[in-house]
C-alpha cells in the first residue's frame, strides 16, 4: 500500500473510532422514557414482590465496578419514598436476564411503575436526579 492512502485510512479510523467513543460516553448514564414499556413480574425476576408504587430494577454483574455506586443511589432513593423498593439482579448468577430485557452494560437501571411496567431505562451509572423525578412522577400517578 502507498503511504498515502494508508495514512488517510489510519487518520479516518481513528476519528471514526473517537467519535463512537464520544457519541457513547455521552449516552452512558442517560434516563430514557419507555413507550409501551414491557410488563415485567416479580417472579421473572426471582422476587416476592415489587413496591407499590415504583421499583428500581437494577442488573449488575459480580465485576461491575459501577454497581456499588449504583446500589448506593437506588438504595437511597427507595428508602426515600414510601412504596418504592430496590430490586438487584446478579447477571452473573442470571444470564438469561441478560438477553431478556437486552442489558448492554451494567449497571443497567429499569424504573418499573407499580403495575410492574417498564417506564425509564438507564445504561451506565444512574443520575440521581432523573431518577427522583421519576420516582416523583409515579407517586403521583398512584
Amino acid at each position: 500500500m502507498q503511504p498515502l492512502p494508508a495514512v488517510i485510512l489510519t487518520v479516518a479510523l481513528v476519528a471514526f473510532v473517537t467519535a463512537v467513543g464520544l457519541v457513547s460516553r455521552r449516552s452512558r448514564g442517560r434516563s430514557r422514557d419507555v413507550a409501551d414499556g414491557e410488563l415485567v413480574t416479580p417472579a421473572m425476576v426471582g422476587v416476592s414482590a415489587f413496591g407499590g408504587s415504583a421499583t428500581l430494577l437494577q442488573f449488575s454483574t459480580e465485576l461491575c465496578s459501577r454497581c456499588p455506586a449504583a446500589r448506593r443511589v437506588l438504595s437511597s432513593l427507595a428508602a426515600e419514598h414510601d412504596g418504592v423498593r430496590h430490586v438487584e439482579v446478579d447477571l452473573t448468577h442470571r444470564p438469561d436476564m441478560t438477553r431478556r430485557f437486552e442489558v448492554m452494560q451494567t449497571p443497567t437501571v429499569l424504573v418499573l411503575d407499580g403495575t410492574g411496567r417498564v417506564r425509564q431505562r438507564t445504561g451506565g451509572l444512574p443520575d440521581r436526579s432523573a431518577l427522583a423525578t421519576e420516582i416523583s412522577r409515579l407517586l403521583r400517578e398512584v
